[in-house]
């Protein structure tokens, strides 16, 4: 039997920022009270996935998410701050008028440039580059990935530029994905990589260059 490895990255409940339109970018922001309720539906959704693994941002939003679906699924939780959101720069703290007032239609060159960066910020590449190795490095050590799932908690910008890198998306093509909702979720599957003559049953999931991944759903969740 092929073996596979399911990966699920979710996006942290809302905040006051996120309802009021402002760019937290690293800021350490709170999440709202209708952020903690999403989280606990989040957490109720997660049981239908098999998690063995939970690894969050360090961010209190993200890691607040984290904690109340690790205390439902029985798990421990890890932090790691390479899937922290995109530096912002600048623009952290600003509301979307206030960056577009100052620029006007720099927001939509932001989102369909992903090697762009605000001004002392990073691009999404760079937050690609960032998260990567935190897949790669599981893929190489837990072996008890097999046949279960792993849940990354973590933010919009980071989960769309870690998606991209994963399925070897180009450049231009990472504005496809669109915007994840707070606690919705993106949904990937590792398996061996094809290769003429070679057989996948004998193929190993260990070294990431030997894995393609695969999209199963964008943006799912239940928007609470």
């Amino acid at each position: 039997m092929v073996k596979s490895r399911r990966l699920i990255l979710l996006r942290h409940g809302q905040t006051e920022y996120n309802a009021t339109r402002r760019m937290q970018g690293q800021l350490d922001t709170e999440l709202s009270a209708r952020g903690v309720e999403q989280a606990r539906a989040a957490a109720l959704l997660m049981r239908e996935f098999g998690v063995s693994r939970i690894i969050s941002s360090d961010l209190v939003r993200a890691k607040r998410t984290a904690e109340i679906i690790a205390a439902v699924l029985g798990l421990e939780l890890t932090e790691d701050r390479r899937l922290r959101e995109t530096h912002l720069g600048d623009w952290q703290g600003k509301t979307h008028e206030e960056v577009d007032q100052a620029s006007a239609g720099i927001r939509a060159h932001w989102r369909n440039n992903a090697g762009w960066a605000p001004p002392a910020g990073e691009s999404r590449l760079d937050v690609a580059r960032r998260a990567r190795p935190v897949v790669d490095e599981l893929m190489a050590t837990y072996d008890g990935w097999d046949g279960s799932a792993v849940l990354l908690v973590a933010h919009g910008g980071t989960i769309s530029a870690l998606t991209s890198n994963l399925l070897g998306l180009d450049e231009g093509q990472y504005p496809l994905l669109k915007s994840l909702s707070n606690t919705n979720m993106a949904r990937l599957q590792a398996m061996p990589r094809y290769r003429e003559g070679h057989s996948v049953e004998e193929a190993g999931l260990g070294d990431s260059k030997g894995v393609q991944w695969y999209l199963e759903a964008w943006n799912q969740g239940l928007n609470v």
